[in-house]
């Protein structure tokens, strides 16, 4: 296994970027005709300078936002729950703390994820706020100004995991019995020990699930999941979590150390860097085992 993170050769990188300004450009007329291209595009990764705007026209947020115009200056300027308020405050600083845009407390950064963070306690009281949804936010906001991150984040909480943010879990629970399932036809080995140690799925994926691999990930594996994710939605975050527990738990060998379940969720906590490295990961991703492909 190479402990790889992919190198573009700058030629190519201008090459892919033409070739999404075109697509960006042309938007509508892309995916109505040549969804599978674009598909194709995403998995090898969106071009960094172009990420957060494709991002956008992937998920829906940007026409969300033209059809809710002036929307998140107005929730912007309202005062929200208190309960709520005290609650995202405490989560600020712990945002990626070594990032340059949340390192300073109160800074530019912690400012605009509050601001998100708020808006959307306003826009849906009946949901309020879920810690997961920070890190979340924090991801966007790298990519994008707060409005956009905003109607982003709401696409993400309607539209690609609905539920997941909601108080009962329930959404969450039923994707991890989902996996557990999938688990079976991809790893019976895997399946078997986690069965056998009665180590419930949301116990493990659950942050995995809610945080979309924000807080699991090596950083450029995060991206070029989440360029597949915007694209092919939760299915992606399916196969990531069935690649790592394949690769984690998958074979006699690699149980030795797990003698019961105390000893499972360790090893569930740190996975091997080499399984989520870029090079191994998105590879795993883009060409699954027979028994993933079809998902």
């Amino acid at each position: 296994l190479e402990k790889a993170t992919i190198f573009i050769p700058p030629e190519v990188l201008r090459q892919r970027e033409s070739k999404w300004l075109d697509m960006l450009n042309n938007w509508d007329k892309w995916m109505a005709k040549k969804h599978k291209k674009a598909k194709l595009r995403c998995q090898k990764g969106i071009p960094p300078s172009l990420r957060g705007r494709a991002w956008q026209y992937l998920s829906g947020s940007k026409v969300k936002m033209e059809q809710n115009h002036g929307k998140f200056e107005e929730l912007d300027q309202l005062p929200g729950d208190p309960a709520w308020l005290d609650v995202i405050e405490r989560d600020l600083h712990r945002q990626f703390p070594f990032h340059e845009m949340f390192v300073a407390r109160g800074g530019h950064g912690q400012q605009d994820l509050y601001r998100v963070l708020k808006a959307y306690t306003i826009y849906r009281p009946e949901e309020g706020y879920c810690q997961a949804q920070a890190p979340v936010a924090a991801v966007l906001l790298m990519h994008m100004p707060a409005e956009q991150a905003f109607w982003c984040l709401v696409q993400i909480c309607e539209k690609y995991l609905p539920g997941y943010y909601s108080a009962g879990l329930e959404a969450i629970q039923l994707d991890g019995e989902i996996l557990f399932a999938l688990l079976r036809r991809v790893s019976p080995v895997a399946h078997k020990h986690l069965n056998k140690y009665k180590i419930d799925p949301i116990l493990y994926m659950t942050e995995w699930f809610m945080c979309a691999f924000s807080r699991t990930l090596p950083w450029v594996s995060v991206l070029r999941v989440w360029d597949m994710f915007f694209c092919e939605g939760v299915k992606v975050i399916f196969r990531v979590g069935l690649v790592l527990l394949k690769y984690t738990l998958g074979s006699p060998d690699k149980l030795k150390s797990c003698k019961g379940q105390y000893e499972t969720m360790e090893k569930l906590r740190s996975i091997d860097s080499r399984y989520m490295e870029e090079g191994f990961l998105i590879l795993e991703l883009r060409f699954p085992g027979s028994c993933v492909k079809h998902f």
